[in-house]
């Protein structure tokens, strides 16, 4: 089946104004889109700009602070860009358990979340960065306990940020096919100095897409988002990461 690219709006978030980006991504073949937290003042005003030029928002990044302030909001806005899968991006350094124990805590936490956000006929997943796969103390990575309290919390797998974090991209998606929903089609540059903090455009760098892509589109992937976290030209990244995700 071919893929239906999206792209990450985080990657663009320098390159303003947002509706001339959203323009440009439709023109180029986007057709999903994949808000995070710093556009949504006004989801209302995001999900007409996001429609207007005939694209969608199937997923979007909504931070865990956001949940903990109340689940009834984050489901209004939810429910405003019309999202199946609401994914939590990110744990601040401070929030990060060091144990077991603690990480425990956290996934029963998301899990709780995910209870919550069914309920309401969507779904919740975790976004993962590196420390979600560095070892604890007793050798297991917080990412298999976030996955391990319930089966309702999903996975958007970052493939970069799992080879940053030192593990294979591909041996992770094949232990938890059932639980990846989406991913961040993410490339890593030889080149750390490269100026875009070691980030590539999607088919530019390091990972190698013939092992990584099968073994997504074998899990059932339903959403593959292109993702740089520091471009030095948002147009560039756009346009070169869809003509290879379009190539597979």
């Amino acid at each position: 089946m071919p893929i239906a690219p999206g792209l990450q709006l985080y990657s663009l978030r320098e390159f303003p104004p947002l509706d001339d980006r959203l323009k440009e991504l439709a023109e180029l073949g986007y057709r999903k889109v994949e808000p995070y937290g710093a556009l949504m003042p006004d989801p209302a005003g995001l999900a007409a700009s996001i429609k207007r030029f005939g694209l969608t928002s199937p997923t979007a990044h909504i931070g865990l602070d956001r949940f903990r302030a109340g689940i009834d909001d984050v489901l209004k806005i939810a429910d405003t860009l019309e999202l199946e899968v609401l994914v939590i991006p990110f744990l601040q350094p401070g929030d990060r358990p060091a144990d077991v124990p603690g990480w425990m805590r956290v996934a029963a936490e998301i899990a709780g979340y995910a209870v919550k956000v069914k309920s309401a006929g969507k779904r919740l997943a975790w976004h993962n960065h590196d420390f979600e796969m560095l070892q604890l103390p007793d050798g297991s990575r917080p990412m298999e306990h976030l996955l391990a309290a319930d089966d309702d919390v999903l996975w958007e797998c970052d493939v970069a940020w799992v080879v940053r974090g030192g593990e294979d991209p591909t041996d992770w998606i094949q232990r938890y096919p059932e639980r990846i929903v989406a991913a961040h089609v993410k490339d890593i540059d030889t080149n750390r100095n490269n100026g875009e903090d070691g980030w590539a455009d999607v088919g530019y760098g390091m990972l190698d897409w013939g092992l990584i892509v099968p073994a997504l589109e074998k899990a059932g992937t339903e959403h593959w988002i292109a993702e740089h976290d520091k471009p030095s030209d948002g147009h560039r990244f756009a346009a070169r990461s869809i003509k290879t995700m379009q190539s597979w």
